[in-house]
């Protein structure tokens, strides 16, 4: 491709000084130190799925461990320890070729911001601060296979403000601000808040994120619908162990073919949407309990084992628990092989049911098949990334 195609492409002048694909295949260019690139991945995978009602399914799915995507990211430098930063990116259904939000041009990130020697400002629609410390999680990066993953993590919001700190003597600080759809003076005038401390020191991390969304004025569930998540993991050399405690009330029942789930709405969202305020879910809390561990058996083949509980507090009995196993196999930088094999069993009056970075593309919908049902699933798959 031209230099100066490029620069037309980025809406950048047309006298790029470099266009490159490095070894990985990522298109790149830089110019008076702005620099910018073409990246993505794609993740597919075969499952095979069990629930104890006698169902079972096979299916080609995409993102169990990374959603399909395409972005473009990029930075300018303004002056010395300041830079203009910018991410945009596409998530996309490798089953069929759609967008993974027909809605949007750019559903996962779209976000301007300004680098500084005190923290990076955003405005934007961004990922949530939860959302991107899966790796911090559990073994699978909390993605397929993870019980907490099963619950729903709220991921991104519009119109969000945010500043990330550096990290100062093993502190890493971040705060929130979402103000989509809010209306001066206006009974739905909403927010939705976030903030999040990171420590690591050595071979230890611990750290919390929360999310708290309130209703409109005069809502008919007056529940400001919160997600806070305590984690922690230490690095033994060879792998991790991670623990992980989350505290939510966003959780409530979703029409399911010919019938309801007990469990798979969420009044917060996960992808970006306000809380209603007529969502009953949100007067019901949960707490999520998981323990996990990998350990490296070559120095690009990692396995790992997890087994956490969900417990719904209000007596309802919408109670869970799983396990997992699974194998990742770095072939290259480049390219992943990744088998996990899992299992989620739900009380009689609870209906979880698994799901990885991008939701199942093919699952259980039938009530029949999910509440009070034992669900087990076998997942074989490939990522590659540009």
């Amino acid at each position: 491709m031209k230099a100066s195609r490029i620069a037309l492409a980025f809406g950048a002048a047309a006298s790029v000084s470099a266009a490159v694909c490095n070894a990985q295949g990522v298109l790149s260019y830089s110019k008076d130190g702005a620099n910018v690139q073409l990246y993505g991945d794609i993740d597919y995978y075969l499952s095979y799925m069990t629930s104890s009602s006698g169902s079972s399914l096979i299916a080609l799915q995409d993102g169990a461990y990374l959603r399909t995507r395409l972005g473009v990211k990029g930075s300018k430098e303004l002056a010395t320890g300041y830079a203009a930063t910018f991410n945009l990116e596409q998530g996309l259904n490798e089953t069929n070729g759609a967008q993974a939000d027909a809605t949007r041009l750019f559903d996962r990130q779209l976000w301007a911001g300004v680098a500084t020697p005190v923290g990076e400002f955003r405005a934007g629609r961004q990922n949530t601060a939860i959302f991107y410390r899966g790796g911090y999680i559990d073994f699978t990066t909390r993605t397929l296979g993870s019980v907490v993953n099963s619950f729903g993590t709220p991921s991104r919001y519009d119109s969000d403000l945010a500043w990330i700190s550096p990290r100062w003597a093993g502190f890493l600080a971040e705060v929130h601000y979402s103000i989509q759809g809010s209306q001066p003076e206006h009974s739905t005038n909403q927010a939705v808040y976030q903030a999040a401390l990171d420590y690591e020191n050595g071979p230890f991390r611990v750290g919390f994120a929360g999310i708290a969304g309130k209703p409109p004025a005069g809502s008919v569930v007056n529940k400001t619908v919160v997600y806070n998540n305590f984690y922690g993991n230490f690095d033994y050399g060879k792998g991790k162990v991670y623990l992980v405690y989350i505290r939510s009330n966003n959780q409530s029942t979703t029409a399911g073919t010919g019938g309801t789930l007990n469990n798979g709405g969420n009044p917060l969202g996960t992808t970006g949407t306000l809380v209603t305020g007529t969502d009953t879910g949100a007067n019901t809390y949960y707490n999520i309990y998981q323990a996990s561990v990998d350990y490296r058996i070559a120095p690009t083949v990692r396995i790992g084992a997890l087994y956490g509980q969900i417990k719904d507090d209000s007596g309802g009995g919408k109670n869970a628990d799983g396990w997992a196993f699974g194998a990742y196999w770095d072939v290259t930088k480049e390219f992943m092989v990744y088998g996990l094999g899992n299992s989620l069993n739900n009380d009689p009056n609870a209906g979880f049911r698994p799901s990885g970075s991008a939701g199942l593309t093919k699952t259980f919908t039938a009530p029949g098949d999910v509440n009070g049902q034992t669900i087990r699933m076998g997942a074989v798959g490939i990522v590659y990334k540009f």
